[in-house]
């Protein structure tokens, strides 16, 4: 059987996993045992916080909402419950980008549901 080198794959290898960790600080953007270490990480960090992303805009939207009710006179818990009851179904993206670029929408839809 022929011998087969694997230098050109290792090195290439390597280099992949080098270039992924560009930017990162002292040995981790430098030795390959510790890069790898740092993108398997990285990658954790990236999906848990992706997942946290959708959590942190719910929340805005559900700020915004609150303020714009509160403004006129009802809280962001009783504004969603009679939204509820009135069947009108916006949900809190929508209600918030309304608010935000169409205050005067807002204003008509929080005078049907009082």
């Amino acid at each position: 059987m022929t011998r087969v080198k694997r230098g050109t794959i290792a090195h290439k290898s390597r280099k992949n996993t080098l270039k992924q960790v560009k930017g990162y600080r002292f040995g981790r953007s430098t030795k390959e045992r510790m890069a790898y270490d740092a993108i398997a990480h990285a990658g954790t960090y990236a999906f848990a916080h992706r997942k946290d992303k959708k959590n942190d805009k719910r929340q805005l939207w559900q700020v915004k909402i609150g303020a714009a009710s509160a403004a006129l006179g009802m809280s962001y818990s009783k504004f969603i419950g009679a939204l509820k009851k009135a069947n009108i179904g916006v949900d809190r993206k929508i209600l918030s980008e309304i608010i935000q670029h169409h205050p005067d929408t807002f204003k008509r839809i929080f005078d049907k549901v009082q």
